[in-house]
């Protein structure tokens, strides 16, 4: 099996000092990682900015990237051969229309940066995906948790997505646990409950390789 994983955030520049981010760790994404490694596939690890080291396995190969632009550019090259993608990045939705080439100065009491939308990895690379191949994205939520995440999964093109909800204690970014619910396109919903990363991943992997399995073997 082929792999390809996005994990961690992305940071968009503001100047060279500042940057637009979020609080992804990257931890989740590489836990799978090193847990489709555990059973043989070979997995692309496409990741923004982390404090992680590269996972040791010989069966990764690790891409390191800093902006959503990058991250798509790598993972548009990487999905064509890969069997499965997982999109366990916290890619930034949008980043400054332009880029100060200096470090901005303090000047008045307000600051207005204007925005512009990033590519959406998951839902371009989406609508090349074969049928042969099996597709799985991420969703944090904070409000109608089971509504949006089953929106995201029609309008991506994802076979399964794993649900976060920032409700949960101990779930979500920063933390060495995780919690989530798994929904499929036949409106199937697992509950995983809290556990570490590393054991939760290796039950996910698990579940997306029967699925995989059962569909396209």
């Amino acid at each position: 099996m082929r792999v390809l994983l996005t994990a961690g955030p992305t940071y968009e520049p503001l100047d060279p000092v500042r940057f637009l981010g979020n609080r992804s760790t990257g931890k989740m994404g590489y836990a799978l990682a090193e847990a489709f490694a555990a059973t043989g596939a070979t997995v692309t690890l496409i990741s923004g900015p982390t404090a992680l080291p590269a996972p040791a396995s010989p069966l990764i190969s690790t891409v390191r990237v800093e902006t959503a632009q990058q991250m798509y550019e790598a993972a548009a090259e990487a999905a064509p051969l890969a069997d499965v993608w997982v999109f366990a990045a916290a890619v930034a939705d949008y980043r400054p229309a332009s880029v100060a080439p200096e470090k901005m100065k303090k000047e008045g009491d307000t600051l207005t940066l204007e925005l512009v939308k990033n590519v959406d990895i998951a839902t371009t690379l989406g609508q090349t995906k074969r049928a042969e191949q099996f597709s799985v994205g991420f969703a944090l939520e904070t409000t109608n948790e089971l509504a949006h995440a089953q929106g995201k999964l029609l309008r991506k093109n994802f076979d399964l997505v794993v649900l976060n909800s920032l409700r949960d204690a101990g779930a979500g970014f920063g933390h060495d646990t995780n919690k989530v619910t798994v929904l499929d396109r036949a409106g199937q919903v697992l509950n995983f409950e809290l556990q570490a990363k590393s054991e939760l991943a290796r039950t996910l992997v698990a579940l997306i390789q029967t699925r995989f399995t059962a569909v396209y073997a």
